[in-house]
């Protein structure tokens, strides 16, 4: 596991309880060396219409404020 992976994980269980409130989730897919996370949502989230500003403006703007070394999140 990356060390980044390692400080990613609790960033995902923080957002976690927010997007299962709303019916959906997330899923950690992988994090590269690059600062590049990728995430599946599922749930109610999987066929949102807001899912993108969901990934883009909450859940990436989250990790790159806790973990510096994330460029960048992927949904997949």
């Amino acid at each position: 596991m990356t060390d980044i992976k390692e400080k990613v994980i609790p960033v995902i269980e923080k957002i976690r309880p927010m997007l299962q409130a709303d019916g959906g989730d997330i899923e950690l897919i992988d994090v590269s060396d690059g600062g590049i996370v990728k995430v599946k949502l599922v749930g109610a989230c999987a066929g949102c219409a807001m899912s993108q500003y969901t990934l883009k403006l909450g859940v990436e703007r989250l990790l790159k404020h806790e973990v510096s070394e994330v460029t960048q999140v992927e949904a997949v």
